[in-house]
């Protein structure tokens, strides 16, 4: 069973050409974390502004790991969160199967 996190940031005007190459960043070092099997930014189509993060781990440790990271810290904490309006963060586990 993996642990997902779904991360919407809404960027403050204008300061989405500083934080996507902040998150590109983010995504190369995290997908070398023992335990990170994905780390995807996506860019609303409609509102640049709007901004997803999907990240996939083998396990809810793994994740708490990826945030005690210095780069999670440099980065996120550190430039990118100060050049955002919001910031939601959805952490998922999957749902037994059920048999029909």
């Amino acid at each position: 069973m993996t642990y997902v996190v779904i991360a919407r940031y809404r960027t403050k005007e204008g300061a989405e050409d500083t934080v996507l190459p902040l998150l590109d960043t983010m995504a190369a070092a995290s997908r070398r974390e023992p335990g990170n099997l994905a780390y995807r930014v996506h860019q609303g189509t409609e509102d640049p502004r709007a901004v997803v993060l999907y990240e996939e781990y083998a396990s809810e440790a793994d994740f708490t790991a990826h945030c005690a990271t210095e780069h999670f810290r440099q980065i996120v904490l550190g430039k990118v969160v100060p050049l955002l309006e919001s910031r939601d963060v959805l952490r998922c586990a999957p749902r037994a199967e059920v048999g029909a």
